[in-house]
C-alpha cells in the first residue's frame, strides 16, 4: 500500500511538474517568441516636450524596451512635436516617432523629403484640441480670438498645424488678426496665469499634466469645438479629413469641467518609422508598444486606448512590414 501511494504520489508531482513546465513555456511564448534573439544596437525614438503626453509616453516605452530588448539602446530626442517629429523620421534623423495623423498627411503633400519612406507601426490614441482661457474671459468661441494674443503652439508641432487650421475656418488670419505666439504647453500655462496671453491651444492626449497642473491654482475654462465648426474646417480638405468632431469627457479634468463634457475635435497618433528599418527590430518593438499598454497605461492614461483591433489602421502611410509581421501572427 505504502509503495502504490508511492507510485501515485510520484505520477502526481510529475503531473504538476509538467503543468508548471508547460506553463512556463506559454509565459516565454508570450515574453520571448521561440528561436529569436531580442534586437540589440541602437535606436532614436523622437518624442515631444516635456509637459506633453508625447515625452511622457516615450519615456515609459523606453523602459518597456529595456526589459525586453535589454540590448537595445534608445536614446529619446525632445521634439516641438508632430511636424518635427514626421520630418525627423523621413529624413533619418530619427527611427521611430509618434506623431498626429493630420501632420503626417500635410508633410506627404507637400513633398517633404522621404515622404515616401514614412511607414506606419501602430495607431495608438487621440489627441484631443484644447482652446484654454481664464474662467472669467469673454472668449466664447474661436472667432472671439480675433484682436487677443494667442499661444498658438511651437513653429513645428502638431499644435500650430491645428491651431492655424481652426482659425482660418473662424475667419481669422493668424499673423494680423490676432497676436500669436509660440507657446506651447511647457510655456503656455504660465503665459496665461501671468496674463501674457489671453489663450493658448493644445492638442493632446487626455488628460494633459500641464494642463491640469495649471487648474490647481488658476481658473480656467475651454472654449469649446462644436461639429458645426469641425465639419466647416474638414470641408477645407487635405489633412483636415483626419479631425473629427467629439467630446472631451467630464472626468478629463473635473476641477475645471465640474461634470460637463466640452464639445471639440481629436486626431489619432501613429507610431511611425521608416521602410528600411530593420523588420525584425520593427516587430518585436510592436510587440512591446501592444502589450505594454496595461503597463503604461497606469501612468499615460491615453496608453489604455491602444487596441490591437485598431492598431493596424495607420492611414496615412501604410504599414511597416515589421509591424505587419506581428499583428498576422497574433491574428485570431
Amino acid at each position: 500500500m505504502v509503495k502504490l501511494l508511492s507510485r501515485i504520489g510520484g505520477r502526481r508531482a510529475l503531473q504538476g511538474a509538467g503543468a508548471a513546465f508547460v506553463a512556463l513555456g506559454l509565459l516565454l511564448w508570450w515574453l520571448l517568441p521561440l528561436g529569436e534573439e531580442p534586437p540589440s544596437g541602437s535606436i532614436t525614438f523622437s518624442t515631444g516636450t516635456p509637459q506633453g503626453v508625447y515625452q511622457k509616453y516615450g519615456s515609459l516605452l523606453q523602459q518597456a524596451f529595456k526589459r525586453n530588448m535589454p540590448d537595445l539602446e534608445v536614446r529619446l530626442q525632445l521634439s516641438d512635436g508632430s511636424q518635427k517629429n514626421v520630418a525627423r523620421v523621413a529624413t533619418g534623423t530619427a527611427d521611430f516617432t509618434i506623431a498626429a495623423a493630420d501632420a503626417v498627411e500635410t508633410y506627404r503633400e507637400d513633398g517633404g523629403p522621404g515622404a515616401e519612406q514614412l511607414r506606419g507601426v501602430a495607431r495608438l490614441y487621440d489627441d484631443y484640441v484644447h482652446l484654454v482661457v481664464p474662467r472669467d474671459s469673454q472668449v466664447e468661441s474661436v472667432e472671439d480670438l480675433k484682436g487677443k494674443r494667442v499661444a498658438i503652439g511651437l513653429p513645428d508641432s502638431g499644435v500650430r498645424l491645428i491651431a492655424t487650421q481652426v482659425l482660418q475656418t473662424a475667419g481669422i488670419d493668424p499673423q494680423t488678426d490676432i497676436t500669436p505666439l509660440s507657446d506651447g504647453i511647457d510655456t503656455g500655462p504660465d503665459g496665461l496665469r501671468s496674463g501674457a496671453i489671453d489663450a493658448f491651444f493644445w492638442s493632446g492626449g487626455l488628460p494633459t499634466d500641464g494642463i491640469t497642473r495649471l487648474a490647481d491654482d488658476f481658473a480656467l475654462r475651454f472654449v469649446p469645438l462644436d461639429a458645426d465648426f469641425v465639419a466647416k474646417l474638414q470641408s477645407r480638405g487635405g489633412a483636415t479629413r483626419y479631425y473629427r468632431p467629439t467630446v472631451m469627457p467630464e472626468s478629463a479634468y473635473p476641477a475645471v469641467q465640474h461634470g460637463t463634457p466640452v464639445p471639440t475635435m481629436a486626431v489619432s497618433n501613429l507610431l511611425v518609422t521608416r521602410a528600411d528599418t530593420d523588420a525584425e527590430l520593427t516587430e518585436w518593438l510592436t510587440r512591446t508598444v501592444i502589450r505594454s499598454r496595461d503597463r503604461i497605461g497606469a501612468d499615460v492614461h491615453s496608453a489604455q486606448l491602444v487596441d490591437l483591433r485598431t492598431a493596424i489602421y495607420t492611414d496615412p502611410v501604410p504599414l511597416h512590414e515589421g509591424a505587419r509581421r506581428y499583428y498576422r501572427s497574433v491574428k485570431p
